[in-house]
C-alpha cells in the first residue's frame, strides 16, 4: 500500500465513523421513559409507607392537640402534665421523620415531591385518624385526666396497629411510642393523685 492510499483508507475511516456517531444525534430530547416494574413497585411502597407515617404523625398531633387543650383549660395541672406533653411532642416529631412524601418514579432533576396523601384522615374503625372536631375539655379535672388517659390509650392502640404493616424500623419506633402513651395513661390515671 502507498502512502496515498493508507492516507485515503485513513480519512475515509475517520469520516465514517464521524457521520456513525453523528447520524445518531437528534435535536429533540427523548421522552420520559417508562418506569421498570420494580420501580413501580418502590413506588408503590415509598406511597403507602409515607400515608402510614402521615397517618401515625396525624395520630401524635392530635393528642398533642389534646394535651394543649387541657392544659389550656386546666393550668393547674401543668406540672404534672408538662413532661408528659414533651414527650408527645418528641413523639410526634420522631414518627414524622424520614418524611411523608414520595418522589414519583419517572421524576427527573428538577420534579418535586408530590404528597403522598391528598385526602386528610378520617377516623374509621379500625385506623388511626383524628377526629373530626376536638371534644370539650371537662371542667372537672379529674374528668379532664381520664379522658387525656383514654386519648392515650387510643394513640397507643392505633399506633401498635398501625405497626403491623410498617417497615421493620418504622414499626420498632411505633412500638416504643404505644408502649410510652400506654405509660403515659398509666400515670394520668393511677400513677400520681390529682
Amino acid at each position: 500500500m502507498t502512502t496515498t492510499g493508507r492516507r485515503a483508507l485513513l480519512t475515509a475511516g475517520v469520516s465514517a465513523a464521524a457521520a456513525a456517531a453523528l447520524s445518531g444525534c437528534t435535536s429533540e430530547a427523548p421522552g420520559p421513559r417508562a418506569p421498570s416494574a420494580a420501580e413501580r413497585e418502590a413506588e408503590r411502597v415509598a406511597r403507602a409507607e409515607a400515608a402510614l407515617r402521615l397517618r401515625s404523625v396525624t395520630t401524635s398531633r392530635t393528642l398533642l392537640e389534646r394535651y394543649d387543650a387541657t392544659l389550656a383549660a386546666h393550668p393547674a395541672l401543668a406540672p404534672r402534665l408538662g413532661a408528659l406533653r414533651s414527650s408527645v411532642a418528641a413523639h410526634a416529631k420522631a414518627l414524622g421523620e424520614g418524611g411523608t412524601t414520595v418522589r414519583p418514579a419517572t421524576a427527573g432533576p428538577n420534579a418535586t415531591a408530590a404528597p403522598a396523601s391528598t385526602a386528610a384522615p378520617t377516623a374509621t374503625a379500625g385506623k388511626a385518624g383524628p377526629a373530626p372536631t376536638a371534644a370539650p375539655v371537662p371542667a372537672d379535672p379529674r374528668a379532664a385526666l381520664g379522658e387525656l388517659a383514654a386519648a392515650e390509650r387510643a394513640a397507643a392502640d392505633a399506633h401498635t396497629t398501625t405497626l403491623l404493616t410498617a417497615p421493620p424500623e418504622y414499626a420498632r419506633l411505633l412500638a416504643s411510642v404505644a408502649a410510652a402513651g400506654a405509660a403515659h395513661a398509666y400515670l394520668l390515671t393511677e400513677g400520681a393523685p390529682a
